[in-house]
C-alpha cells in the first residue's frame, strides 16, 4: 500500500472515566463509562440544523467540522466519508418506537426515524459540505473505525476519490450499557470487563507526499474462528496474521513498529489472547505498548481516537490493534 497523508484531525472526547449519571445503573453490575461532558454543539452546527440531529450525528459533524478547519482548506467535491459506528443511533430507535407503539405509525415523528438509522451521521456530513464521494458506514463492532479507514484509505490510493473524512462515532446509551452489562461484558467489581466510551474523532485523508500528522502505510484484517458472534476468541495465531499482514502492507519488518497501540480493554480473556499475540510476534524485541482505551473507553469511537493518539505521537512507526467480538480483526499502521 502507497501511505495516505493525514492533515486534519477533530475530536469529540470523554475526559475521564467516571460514575455513569445520564441513567440510572441501579441493579447492574457496572457503573462506569467514559461520558462526553461539558460539550456545546452549537459552536460547529447552526441550531436548525442541530435540531434535526440526534447526539450521535452531533457528535460527528462537530468533529468533521474540527478536522476540516484544522485542514485549512475547502474540502474537494469529489470527497468521500467512511465511518464506524459500533451500535449506531440506537437511542433514537428506541425513542421512535416509543412513540410508534404509543402514538401509532401517523404520529409518529418522522424525523426520528430519519436519524435511526446507522449511516445518518455520514450522511449529515456528505450534505452539510456537499461531498459526493463514497458515502459508506461500517459497523463491525470495535473494529468499525479501522474497517472504514481501510475502505477509506484504498479508495484515495486507487483515485476514486481526491480525499476522505474517516472517523467513527458512538453514544453511550442505556439500551446498550444495560445489555452488554447482563452478559458479562462490562467492568464490575472484580475489574473483569471493559469500560464502553462514546464520543467522535474524525480525519481527513488525501494523497499527498508531505502530512501534517502523519500516513496511513497498512493495513491487515483477519478473523479469529474460535469467536462466537458476541464473544471474543482464543486464537492468538489469528491476531498475529492481521498485525503481520499490516505490517507487510505498510513494507515494513516486524522490528520497525517503535509502539504497538494495544486492543486492551479490559475484557481479560480478550486481553490474554492479545498480549499472547503480541509476544508471539514481536518476541525478545518488545515495542512499547500502549493501552488508550483505558482513557475513551472502547467501540468505534475509541478506533478512531486510537488513530489520531498515534497520529499525535512524536515519532516512529506504531501499530494499532483493533480486536471485535465475534472475531474481527483489524490493525493499521501509522507512519512519519
Amino acid at each position: 500500500m502507497n501511505r495516505v497523508a493525514i492533515n486534519g484531525i477533530g475530536v469529540v472526547a470523554p475526559g475521564a472515566i467516571a460514575d455513569v449519571d445520564r441513567f440510572d445503573t441501579g441493579g447492574l453490575s457496572a457503573h462506569k463509562a467514559a461520558l462526553v461532558r461539558d460539550f456545546n454543539p452549537r459552536q460547529y452546527i447552526a441550531p436548525l440544523k442541530m435540531r434535526r440531529m440526534n447526539a450521535l450525528s452531533r457528535f460527528a459533524v462537530s468533529a468533521a467540522k474540527m478536522a476540516i478547519d484544522d485542514y485549512g482548506r475547502e474540502l474537494p467535491r469529489e470527497t468521500g466519508v467512511a465511518i464506524g459506528t459500533a451500535f449506531g443511533p440506537v437511542q433514537t430507535s428506541v425513542d421512535y418506537m416509543r412513540e410508534y407503539v404509543e402514538k401509532g405509525a401517523a404520529l409518529a415523528p418522522p424525523q426520528l426515524f430519519a436519524e435511526s438509522v446507522a449511516n445518518a451521521p455520514g450522511s449529515h456530513i456528505a450534505i452539510e459540505w456537499g461531498l459526493r464521494g463514497f458515502n459508506i458506514t461500517v459497523t463491525q463492532r470495535e473494529s468499525s473505525a479501522l474497517a472504514a479507514a481501510m475502505y477509506a484509505a484504498s479508495q484515495v490510493l486507487k483515485g476514486s476519490v481526491r480525499a476522505a473524512i474517516i472517523g467513527g462515532v458512538e453514544e453511550t446509551t442505556e439500551m446498550v450499557f444495560s445489555v452488554l452489562d447482563r452478559i458479562g461484558a462490562l467492568d464490575d467489581e472484580q475489574r473483569n470487563g471493559m469500560v464502553i466510551g462514546e464520543g467522535s474523532a474524525m480525519l481527513i485523508a488525501e494523497k499527498s507526499e508531505s502530512a501534517k500528522y502523519g500516513f496511513l502505510s497498512g493495513f491487515g484484517i483477519a478473523r479469529d474462528t474460535t469467536a462466537s458472534i458476541s464473544d471474543w476468541g482464543s486464537d492468538p495465531n489469528a491476531i498475529v496474521t492481521a498485525m503481520r499482514n499490516a505490517i507487510d502492507d505498510a513494507e515494513l519488518h516486524v522490528a520497525d513498529i517503535d509502539a504497538v497501540f494495544v486492543s486492551a480493554n479490559g475484557v481479560k480473556r480478550a486481553d490474554d489472547v492479545e498480549a499472547k499475540a503480541i509476544a508471539q510476534l514481536f518476541g525478545e524485541r518488545m515495542p512499547r505498548l500502549v493501552a488508550a482505551k483505558q482513557v475513551f473507553g472502547e467501540y468505534a469511537a475509541a478506533g478512531a481516537l486510537q488513530l489520531v493518539a498515534a497520529l499525535r505521537e512524536a515519532a516512529g512507526n506504531i501499530l494499532i490493534n483493533s480486536i471485535s467480538a465475534g472475531g474481527g480483526i483489524v490493525c493499521a499502521v501509522v507512519t512519519r
